[in-house]
Order: structure tokens, then sequence, then C-alpha cells
């Protein structure tokens, strides 16, 4: 079965390459358009699907301010079982932040190559997170600083974190280790306080940003 992705965004040539790229993965349909917050939000009350691919920034035609991060919390309230994916232009480190704290589960640059979203969407599409290299280095730097020291995760810590970032499940980690599922799912969320992160999406930017696996 195809993944159903939902596009917005308010300039019609973005809404075309990306309509394009993910037509020509092949295993993924698009069954609507928006090109405003409130027309997402109107078409997603109307459409089914398990995907939004959405700008950020898209103005309304009648001056309501419900984009950027009004955005994307409305999304992940009112719609919590659907994956978000932010195409963005924005190199804000606070708003980046921010915005991938939602929950969001995948975030690229409008600049970078539309093979990069059909890999992402496809990857939301089995729940796993992904943010650009760009972005991964831009989040990185500016929550540590260059040169900055990195937190010291215990050896057990590391080794679920490491195994996590490359693909294992909490329940499957838990079975190759011989540990708990729970005392797992608590090294995970453990290290992932130490490493200043909220989110899966920004375990695996720190963790690929700082080369630790």
């Amino acid at each position: 079965m195809k993944l159903r992705a939902v596009l917005a965004d308010d300039h019609p040539f973005v809404l075309l390459g990306v309509r394009s790229a993910l037509v020509a993965a092949g295993d993924i349909e698009v069954v609507g358009e928006a090109s405003s917050a409130s027309g997402l939000f109107d078409l997603l009350d109307s459409v089914n699907c398990d995907i939004v691919v959405t700008d950020l920034t898209m103005p309304e035609p009648r001056g309501d301010a419900e984009d950027g991060l009004r955005l994307v919390r409305r999304l992940r309230r009112d719609w919590p079982d659907l994956r978000v994916v932010v195409l963005t232009s924005i190199a804000n480190v606070a708003i980046l932040r921010a915005v991938m704290n939602t929950g969001v589960i995948a975030m690229l640059r409008k600049s970078e190559s539309m093979d990069e979203l059909a890999r992402a969407v496809r990857g939301a599409g089995l729940g796993h997170a992904w943010l650009s290299p760009s972005i991964q280095q831009e989040l990185a730097v500016g929550d540590l600083g260059i040169g900055s020291p990195l937190p010291r995760l215990t050896p057990r810590e590391s080794e679920v974190i490491r195994k996590f970032v490359c693909g294992s499940t909490i329940t499957e980690i838990a079975r190759t280790l011989d540990r708990d599922v729970r005392t797992v799912s608590r090294q995970k969320r453990d290290a992932m306080a130490k490493l200043g992160v909220s989110n899966d999406a920004g375990l695996f930017a720190f963790v690929r940003a700082h080369g630790l696996i």
C-alpha cells in the first residue's frame, strides 16, 4: 500500500517539485495540496493521509498568523497520529529546535535534493526520524558551541543509544543485551536528558552531528 501524503506550501513551483519527487518515488501517493495553514487544516478534515509535508511560513490570505510553530503545534495537537515532515528555508537555530521539539518526525531544507525528501517521507512512514545534515550541524553547533565538551554517558547508556540510532527498537535492544525493556528505556531516557534532547529526532541530530556512531 502506498503512503498517502498531503503537501502544503504557498509557492506553486515548490509544490510542483515536491509532488514530482514524491510521485517519482513510486510508493508515495499525493492525496491533497494546500497553499496556506488554514487550507491545510481544512484539507486534513476531509482527506485521509499518513504524512504531511509542509512549509513553516505560509502567509494567510485573510491575514491571520497561524504558521511557524503555531502550525506544527496544531498539527501535533489535532492530528496526533499524523507524521509531520517540515520542509523549510528557515536558518534560525532557536526556531528549528522549537519546531523539532513539537514532535515533527523529519525536517529538511528546501535547498536540498528532492531525493532526500523522498527518503525522509518513506522513513517517516516507518516511524524513522530524519534531519538533513545541514540542520543537524546547525542544531549541534547552536546547542553546544564549537569545541564544547560532550556530555559523558555511562557505557550502558552509550551502548543503548548506539544500537537505537542504528535502527534497533527498545525491545530488540533489551533482547540483545539481555536486559529488561524498562531498564533499556530508562537508560535511553537518561542519556537523552544528559545530551539535552527531548525526542528521537533531536537524538539522531546530536549523535550524527558529533560522530558518535
